[in-house]
């Protein structure tokens, strides 16, 4: 993907904040990716400038943007109450560009976990589901599920995109919170790859073959989304 095929656009947060946005939409989109990006890298990182090139391969649009720390140069994450304010700005943006598209919110890590928050507190408008590249359920080293308490109160399907060696998501740990998800929970592994989807040279795979594995699991995932009423967990 030449960086021309992206349209820069802005999000307007409130009256005092907006930051920069890539809209890619290929000729016949079925859908749009609201992607935010990991907590050290901005939006034109290589990996999610080739998940969003990709993505329009398989006929997905997306619109990647930045949270405000990362548009003013600093290195430590926006509070989750801005951060969570400029999910539902970015879904907002990406609604009034492409009125006719469904939407799938979510994005790396940290920008998955602040689009889980969001939409946990209240529905991210148009949202059809919340799709994760490497949820960060615990720090590296501490095993735990204490950050995935809220999406509980998620009441739309949620997809989980993680690899075996993800340090920041232990399987023993992310497995038993997707069973106890029940139905709106689906978890994809791809083997040996790590929390930036990396594979050692050993595996006999490529970085680039399990992100194509990775979207082409997107991809066919989304498209159930496509379905008039999407499933929903019983009250």
């Amino acid at each position: 993907m030449k960086p021309s095929d992206a349209k820069p656009i802005t999000v307007t947060i409130d009256d005092a904040r907006r930051v920069s946005g890539l809209l890619l939409v290929p000729p016949k989109p079925q859908a749009c990716y609201v992607l935010a990006h990991g907590a050290g890298a901005g939006m034109a990182h290589p990996f999610l400038a080739a998940v969003a090139a990709e993505l329009k391969e398989r006929g997905i649009a997306s619109l990647r943007y930045q949270f405000p720390y990362m548009e003013a140069g600093g290195k430590r994450p926006d509070p989750p109450k801005l951060a969570q304010a400029a999910v539902r700005a970015a879904v907002a943006e990406a609604s009034r560009l492409l009125p006719s598209l469904p939407l799938i919110a979510g994005g790396k890590s940290f920008g998955g976990r602040m689009t889980s928050q969001a939409q946990a507190a209240a529905p991210l408008a148009g949202v059809r589901g919340l799709a994760f590249l490497g949820f960060p359920l615990h720090p590296a080293g501490r095993p735990s599920r204490d950050r995935a308490d809220h999406l509980f109160d998620v009441r739309i399907p949620m997809l989980f995109l993680q690899g075996t060696r993800d340090a920041l998501a232990e399987l023993a740990e992310l497995e038993p919170l997707c069973a106890a998800l029940g139905a709106l929970a689906t978890l994809q592994l791809f083997a040996d790859a790590d929390h930036s989807f990396h594979v050692p040279a050993r595996s006999g795979r490529t970085d680039r073959q399990i992100r194509s594995d990775m979207l082409d699991a997107f991809a066919a995932w989304a498209d159930a989304l496509t379905i008039p009423s999407p499933h929903r967990r019983r009250e």
